[in-house]
């Protein structure tokens, strides 16, 4: 009885997949991101953590941050090639998110301002 429950389960989860509207699960960050990449997906993650602590429906967030339930959906699944910066920083701002930005210098052996020409 569960192998068939789990079988119709597993089959429901293909057909989500296949449907064209399927508008996928989370991004993944890439393998060397960019510090702006890595910036936006530090973000993204605080709005998921604030809707894990708050236990706050995505439509709830979208209220909040004024946006529409999909495109609060983006942020939630890290979609972070939709949004600048700068919309992910004032969209933060309607929620209570500690945003912090670390610049720092690569270690690099040389760079083109302590070359000798």
């Amino acid at each position: 009885m569960k192998n068939n429950q789990a079988k119709t389960e597993y089959q429901k989860y293909l057909e989500e997949l296949c449907d064209p509207n399927y508008s996928g699960g989370s991004w993944v960050l890439p393998e060397n991101p960019t510090p702006l990449e890595q910036a936006k997906h530090d973000i993204c993650r605080q709005f998921v953590s604030y809707q894990l602590d708050t236990k706050a429906s995505t439509a709830e967030i979208a209220q909040k941050i004024q946006l529409s339930k999909a495109e609060t959906e983006d942020i939630l699944y890290y979609r972070i090639d939709y949004f600048t910066l700068d919309r992910l920083v004032a969209y933060a701002t309607h929620l209570p998110l500690e945003i912090k930005m670390v610049v720092q210098k690569k270690a690099d052996k040389t760079s083109p301002h302590e070359r000798t020409v």
